[in-house]
Formats: C-alpha cells, structure tokens, sequence
C-alpha cells in the first residue's frame, strides 16, 4: 500500500473547507442560526490521534528491531495502516470543515463572540492534530528498507 499522498489531503481539505462555508452562507440566508462544532468534538479527535500513535508504536520497535522478542501480528500492523490512512483523510475533512465555518464567522461585519468561535477553533485544531498524529503513524509502520548487502543493486535478493 502506498502512503497517503499530499494532493489527497489537500484536495479534502479544500473541498471541506468550501463546504463549511457555504453551509454557513446558506443558514444565514435562510435566516437560521449558524452551525458550530462542539468542543468535545475538537478534543476527541486529539484522543484518536493519541491513541493511533500508541497503537503505532509497538509495530515501529519491531521494525526497528528494538522489540523485546514479541512479535506483532501482521493482521494488526495491517488495520493500523489502514486507520492511520482513514484517520489522515477524517481529520483534513473535519478540520477543514471547522475552518469553513470559523473563516465565515471571522468574516462577518460584527466580529462574533468568543463562545461562537472557540469551538469550530478547538474542532479546527483537532482536525490538524489528528491528520499530523495519522500521517506520522502511517510512517511508523513502514519497514526500513534492506541492508545494502542483501541487495546486488538491481532489487533482487542475492543467494
């Protein structure tokens, strides 16, 4: 599998941060309050983010060749790729999502208040963190290259 490419996260976070506004564009015209996102939001995806990084570690000493003689289930360095990969992919879209909103709000004519910017601004953060904290392990659970021994320069393995 390859690892997450940046264009795929920047083409998310445009997207998303495109949508967010024009959902708040469009409440305002219909007269209705804008959206928020909470703050439990924002520090729950710094949790997963955490969590993933930990869940990362014990696959990244085993390819280092620093584990303690355990060896890690392929099935499981596997789902953790594959969550790592989600998780980069969930935290542009919500935090691009946030910035949407936080960037119509801040756009206004009357500056909002605190209570209505502080959550899409956590939510915001989140989003980075958890996209940093996925991209990071993603790149855990990548296996170092073969010493240059085992290898005759062509990609093959030498008897």
């Amino acid at each position: 599998m390859k690892p997450t490419r940046a264009s795929t996260l920047i083409g998310v976070a445009v997207v998303a941060a495109v949508a967010g506004f024009a959902v708040d564009t469009a409440l305002t015209a219909r007269q209705s309050p804008t959206l928020l996102m909470s703050v439990p939001l924002g520090l729950t995806l710094v949790f997963i983010g955490v969590a993933l990084l930990f869940m990362a570690s014990p696959i990244r000493r085993q390819t280092r060749g620093r584990n303690d003689g355990r060896r890690v289930d392929p099935m499981y360095a596997t789902r953790v790729v594959f969550l790592a990969k989600a998780s980069s992919i969930c935290g542009a879209l919500f935090g691009a999502f946030a910035l949407g909103l936080l960037v119509y709000l801040l756009s206004r004519s009357v500056l909002p208040s605190l209570g209505s910017t502080l959550p899409n601004a956590v939510a915001f953060g989140g989003g980075i963190v958890l996209t940093v904290c996925a991209l990071v392990a993603e790149r855990m659970c990548i296996a170092p290259p073969p010493d240059e021994d085992d290898h005759d320069g062509r990609g093959t393995t030498t008897a």
